[in-house]
């Protein structure tokens, strides 16, 4: 049985695009999105705050623009404005659903979303607006992980929520290997001993530096979310 009391008051969740494509190839699955929103009102309503930080890579990955001829950085700003595309999409199913949210931009396009100041984030955070953060940190060269890891620390918040396609990290692939283990529990030097894949290294790097402890989890399991911020066995938790 869930915890009723949330064990944090501020989190930033990072949610991939692959995320909001359910079983199609790219894209934004409609039914997808509204459980996702579904699961982030059901935190929401314990009174806690909440950033997103989303990726666009069911529209575009910079990396696989790189890799067909395209500038590397040309082809970041590209994933950056589907960052955009996908953070307004979330923003409107939210508001679908009732929720309060603002999308706030790293590149400033203001004709359709606000640009991001961290001050101003904060006071809707306070006042109980889910913010999504889109365009990730605004540079080439990083990624939507460091978007998550650099917001996170800029607002406060308590912890940064990894959610993924798998219900934690594990010893190993657990598709490729049937006999790996998920870690309830393993510190970022341990993390960093053992070679895990957890974040980008630039990402996990900053969370170790700032002690922001991150938690991997899959939000494709119904009630996961809430069972992460009320301190349930969910995921994995990355600490200092």
């Amino acid at each position: 049985m869930t915890a009723s009391k949330p064990r944090y008051k501020r989190i930033l969740l990072k949610l991939s695009g692959e995320a909001l494509m359910g079983d199609a190839a790219y894209g934004i699955h409609p039914p997808t999105l509204g459980n996702i929103v579904a699961e982030i009102g059901s935190v929401l309503a314990l009174g806690m705050e909440i950033g997103v930080v989303i990726g666009g890579g069911n529209i575009f990955r910079g990396m696989a623009g790189a890799a067909s001829g395209m500038d590397r950085a040309t082809a970041d700003y590209v994933g950056m404005l589907a960052t955009v595309m996908n953070a307004m999409a979330l923003s409107d199913a939210m508001r679908q659903a009732n929720i309060e949210a603002r999308v706030q931009s790293a590149l400033n396009i203001e004709q359709v979303v606000e640009p991001y100041i961290r001050g101003k984030a904060i006071r809707y955070l306070e006042a109980g607006r889910v913010v999504i953060f889109g365009a990730g940190t605004g540079n080439p060269f990083f990624t939507t992980d460091t978007a998550a890891a650099l917001r996170g620390a800029e607002i406060g918040a308590e912890i940064v929520l990894k959610a993924t396609k798998v219900d934690g990290i594990y010893t190993a692939d657990p598709k490729k290997d049937k006999q790996a283990t998920r870690f309830e529990k393993i510190s970022f030097n341990e993390a960093i001993a053992q070679n895990l894949a957890v974040m980008d290294s630039t990402a996990f790097a900053l969370c170790r530096d700032q002690k922001l402890p991150i938690n991997v989890f899959s939000i494709f399991k119904p009630g996961a979310l809430k069972r992460v911020v009320c301190g349930e066995n969910e995921g994995t938790l990355v600490y200092c």
